[in-house]
Order: C-alpha cells, then sequence, then structure tokens
C-alpha cells in the first residue's frame, strides 16, 4: 500500500477529524431552493448536493438528505425554485439553514422579499440576481450497494423559467466572474466565492 496516501472504507469510517467527501467532491454551487405547501406555507432552504443535468430541455436537481420540507412541499404541488447565492447573500443563505418546524417561513427569518414568479406559484428570492422557475419531473429514493432504501431523495425538475439581471448580461453574454457566486467547500464552515482573478479559459480542440 502506499503510504503516502490516506486509504479507507467508507463503511468503516474515515478516521480524520471530517468527513473528506464534501471537500473532495467541490467547491459544489448552492441549490437555494424555494418551495411553497399545499397550504401556502413558504420555505427556503441551501442544498450543496445540487448540479445541473440536461441542456434541452434544462434541467437540474438537488439531493434532499432526510424526508425536508422541501421535498415534501414539492411531492404535494410539483413546483420550485431555484436562486442563485451571491456573496452580499453569504448571511441571508446561512440563516435558512436553521432546523426550523415547516409553519416557519425562512423568507421571513431571513429577512428576504418573496417575489412572484411568471409561471409557477412558488415565488423567488427577490434579493438574488438569478432565479429559476421549476416543475418536478422525478423524485428518486437512492439505494445502497446492497439495495437497501436509503432515507435520501434526489429531485430533478424542468427549469420552465429564467430570471437574470441584466447587469449579469455583458454583450449577451452571462458574466460569471463578476456575479460573485459562491460555493459549499469542504470543513464545517468553508465556502468559496468566485471572482474574476480566479477565471481562465480552454478552448475546446477542433476536430
Amino acid at each position: 500500500m502506499n503510504t503516502n496516501n490516506h486509504f479507507y472504507k467508507p463503511s468503516e469510517g474515515h478516521g480524520l477529524p471530517h468527513d473528506p467527501f464534501n471537500a473532495i467532491i467541490g467547491p459544489r454551487p448552492i441549490g437555494w431552493i424555494s418551495s411553497k405547501s399545499k397550504q401556502g406555507i413558504l420555505n427556503l432552504a441551501p442544498y450543496s448536493f445540487f448540479n445541473a443535468f440536461n441542456y434541452i430541455p434544462p434541467i437540474i436537481g438537488f439531493s434532499s438528505i432526510g424526508l425536508k420540507d422541501s421535498l415534501q412541499n414539492i411531492k404535494e404541488t410539483g413546483e420550485f425554485c431555484w436562486n442563485l447565492v451571491t456573496r452580499e447573500l453569504a448571511d441571508q443563505m446561512n440563516q435558512t439553514c436553521a432546523a426550523v418546524g415547516p409553519e416557519v417561513d425562512e423568507f421571513a427569518l431571513a429577512g428576504l422579499t418573496p417575489q412572484n414568479s411568471e409561471i409557477i406559484s412558488v415565488p423567488r428570492v427577490k434579493e438574488s440576481k438569478v432565479a429559476f422557475e421549476c416543475k418536478s419531473t422525478q423524485i428518486i429514493q437512492l439505494e445502497s450497494l446492497s439495495g437497501n432504501k436509503l432515507s435520501t431523495w434526489i429531485v430533478f425538475g424542468e427549469v420552465v423559467g429564467v430570471h437574470i439581471e441584466k447587469s449579469l448580461l455583458v454583450n449577451g453574454v452571462y458574466d460569471t466572474a463578476h456575479a460573485k457566486h459562491i460555493l459549499r467547500g469542504g470543513g464545517p464552515a468553508d465556502y468559496f466565492e468566485v471572482l474574476p482573478t480566479s477565471l481562465f479559459q480552454l478552448h475546446r480542440p477542433k476536430a
């Protein structure tokens, strides 16, 4: 065995102060998901297991570890909204991590403004510079290698409406470098900010 490597079997524990898995798969974009119960109670929660999965039609998804309010709301209504988290919204995003009951409106908790969407009934975060209105397409419960059902569900949604603050469109191109996206890293509290100084370009090779 290579003594320069730390090897472990996840089933037996990692033997480190903090699980390295989340740090290795990172930084990860944050799925700041707004949803609404069938009774009309709003919910807003961040999910770091989030990404895009298809171009046409555009499909995004996030993983709910546990049967959380967002998952239950989406099961009931079939709708949700993804809101971009930028550096100036980091503190508010963190407030929506609070473990509160389903009767609590995280918009109000974090001092954010619900803005009516164009297509779906779920509001977006007015303060967010980008939002995707989504309709759920699939909800899949994960299974282990042994076939055991896990208490984790992946929610997929087709993007049916997109909101972009015009200041982020430079000559018609979305300016990721200046939007100040933040991303979840490893450790108990690590985040990263996308900055213009970290930008580099690679053009695909021509056939």
